[in-house]
């Protein structure tokens, strides 16, 4: 079971943190990350605590809450497209990062190199998952 009196964003939620509050309606909330990645970084969460994001049981409304975080972060800052990132090791509370991009390269996270398989291995792989 986890302690939510040490959870941040459940912190944030009781209103025991401050925050820059973007978003906020009866089930989640949305604000600026204190350490962004890029200007206009955001993180949006449910406000009931639930480990991972694929926990969450309105799992398309979450994602409809992060696509109009995204759209007005985007139109506001005049980003050329929005990143959505989930990851989840750094905060033990479902939480989808809401990044702004501008130009070619990604900025905020980086993505590691293509890992080689075989077309054998892909098979193999598809058909164990697929199963």
């Amino acid at each position: 079971m986890t302690d939510l009196s040490a959870c941040i964003f459940c912190n944030i939620v009781r209103g025991e943190l401050p925050n820059y509050t973007l978003y906020e309606d009866e089930d989640y909330l949305a604000f600026l990350d204190i350490f962004p990645r890029v200007k206009g970084h955001a993180i949006v969460i449910p406000k009931k605590h639930y480990r991972w994001v694929y926990d969450v049981p309105q799992f398309g409304e979450y994602w409809e809450i992060a696509k109009k975080v995204g759209e007005k972060i985007q139109k506001t800052l005049k980003a050329e497209y929005i990143s959505f990132l989930t990851i989840g090791n750094e905060v033990p509370h479902a939480h989808i990062h809401v990044l702004p991009q501008w130009g070619d390269s990604l900025k905020g996270f980086a993505i590691t190199p293509v890992i080689k398989m075989s077309t054998e291995e892909m098979s193999e792989l598809a058909r164990t998952i697929s199963n």
